[in-house]
């Protein structure tokens, strides 16, 4: 469920706004690494399947773990499956369960508003990457992060995982080492964040601006077939911005959504239960008609 609260903007004029350094910096060097992957030296196909095998662990553990199940709650998953949901998507280097949940409770409660922390009115590029370094009124601060998760806060796993988050990374990378030598550390690591990183933002960008839309929504969420293919069915944004606690977001035959199939899956396995889904009723109640066309940002 979405949390509700004030948005930060409202508290903005109070905050010393800065650039944060140390993640800018982070980024910057995961992505010049990342870049030695083009390098013959650190090139072999078995680096490659590593980092395909860790991009669809790692990227479901996005989608799955830290979207549809911690953020939107469109599942109830026993605590062991939470927690190695969880876990993956910690080993995608986008921070916490903490940290991103609340920031992205607080994208849907004011989605392409001031209160919006990656809002596309600034553009699609602080909509993009941006807005994790830059001055960001709408960014929560650690102190702020609270009142948007309770229900994470309270849980002693959650907050275990929230401060070794990046150990995990480490942990894999040393793991990686000894297994298969810097290859496997640039190709499984580096090159397999950078990518996933690229992906997990094209959901905050390109489908709040281009695509078509089926639903009737206050932003601009969009369905957006590329953005679908390479985040495992999060594409289908204006879908999801429709019915956020939907587990289902690829609605139409041809919108194709791997997350979902996965969590189907879990439900044979018994491993997902109350599996949520908007009814064709609602669904009709929030359709557009003639719903093909383009949008986007100025």
């Amino acid at each position: 469920m979405v949390q509700t609260a004030p948005s930060p903007a409202d508290t903005a004029p109070e905050r010393v706004l800065k650039r944060d350094w140390v993640v800018g910096g982070a980024l910057l060097a995961i992505h010049a690494v990342a870049l030695c992957a083009f390098l013959p030296m650190f090139f072999s196909w078995q680096a490659v399947a590593v980092a395909v095998g860790l991009w669809i662990v790692t990227g479901m553990g996005i989608t799955l773990g830290y979207h549809r199940l911690l953020t939107h709650r469109s599942m109830v998953c026993p605590k062991w499956v939470e927690y190695i949901a969880t876990l993956a998507g910690a080993l995608a280097l986008q921070g916490g369960p903490i940290e991103w949940v609340s920031q992205h409770r607080a994208h849907h409660a004011h989605s392409d508003t001031d209160g919006d922390p990656h809002t596309t009115g600034r553009g699609l590029r602080w909509a993009h990457v941006d807005w994790l370094f830059r001055r960001n009124k709408a960014r929560l601060l650690v102190d702020e992060r609270a009142r948007w998760v309770p229900d994470l806060v309270s849980d002693p796993g959650m907050r275990f995982i929230e401060k070794t988050n990046v150990l995990w990374t480490v942990a894999l990378g040393i793991a990686l080492y000894f297994i298969g030598g810097w290859k496997f550390v640039i190709w499984g690591i580096f090159a397999r964040i950078v990518f996933t990183y690229h992906c997990t933002w094209l959901f905050n960008s390109w489908s709040h601006a281009y695509g078509y839309r089926t639903y009737k929504t206050t932003d601009k969420s969009t369905n957006n077939w590329l953005v679908a293919m390479l985040t495992f069915g999060e594409g289908w944004h204006n879908n999801h911005h429709a019915f956020p606690a939907s587990a289902k977001h690829g609605m139409a035959p041809h919108e194709i959504d791997p997350t979902y199939y996965a969590i189907k899956v879990m439900s044979w396995l018994k491993l997902a239960r109350k599996v949520n889904v908007p009814t064709p009723e609602a669904r009709k109640r929030l359709e557009i008609k003639n719903n093909v066309h383009n949008i986007k940002v100025a």
